[in-house]
């Protein structure tokens, strides 16, 4: 497995993705409701965005000559706190057909030498409440609840 730093030529590929997994948290929450009908309506204009934001990497997860996900980091910093520099895991995503293999497990440990390398000292990621198997996912590869996040539709 190796993470391949994304570019604009991968944004078909980011977005085609991007759409599974944001199809698939809708089930989770009515916060999720995408505005899209299929993927034809989505716009790599986001991607685009999101390549040229300073601390927000993503990257291709690859497996021999495939691409098999994608996964988006964040860094960011809490200087007031003794565990300050951080890196987050703001999408993880593999393709179905890859799903229990272990290649999530992988990409979260090459993250944390990611994270390393860029001396952060802590990892973060969140997933919806009640995706069970994401938390499961989470837990077993080393995280740990710290923090719940609450929503409130304004509608």
């Amino acid at each position: 497995m190796e993470l391949v730093e994304a570019t604009a030529e991968d944004v078909d590929s980011l977005v085609k993705r991007w759409y599974a997994l944001a199809d698939s948290m809708q089930e989770y929450d009515e916060l999720n409701e995408l505005t899209y009908e299929d993927i034809t309506e989505v716009s790599g204009d986001g991607f685009r965005s999101l390549l040229e934001e300073e601390g927000v990497t993503v990257y291709l997860i690859g497996h021999g000559n495939e691409t098999i996900g994608y996964v988006t980091l964040r860094e960011g910093s809490h200087p007031s706190r003794e565990y300050a520099q951080y890196l987050r895991i703001v999408d993880l995503f593999i393709d179905e057909s890859h799903r229990n293999r272990g290649h999530g497990t992988q990409v979260v440990e090459r993250v944390k030498h990611l994270a390393r390398e860029r001396e952060c000292d802590h990892l973060k990621v969140s997933t919806e409440w009640h995706n069970e198997g994401a938390r499961r996912f989470y837990r077993e590869a080393g995280f740990r609840p710290k923090q719940v996040d609450f929503a409130m539709s304004l509608e």
